[in-house]
């Protein structure tokens, strides 16, 4: 649930959608793969225990 608002408010995860879809892909595929970069990401923030704006 959070990928969607991730890919309207977050410039990051906005821009790799758009590049996926922009490449031809198909509009689930595209979220579902901005949703493990949206898991990888929250999981580097734990794991290095540093705020947002470090790892990005």
């Amino acid at each position: 649930m959070a990928t969607l608002p991730a890919i309207r408010f977050n410039p990051i995860i906005r821009a790799f959608y758009q590049h996926l879809r922009a490449e031809g892909k198909a509009s689930k595929v595209a979220i579902t793969a901005a949703m493990r970069r949206l898991l990888i990401i929250a999981n580097a923030i734990v794991q290095q225990d540093k705020p947002w704006a470090n790892i990005a």
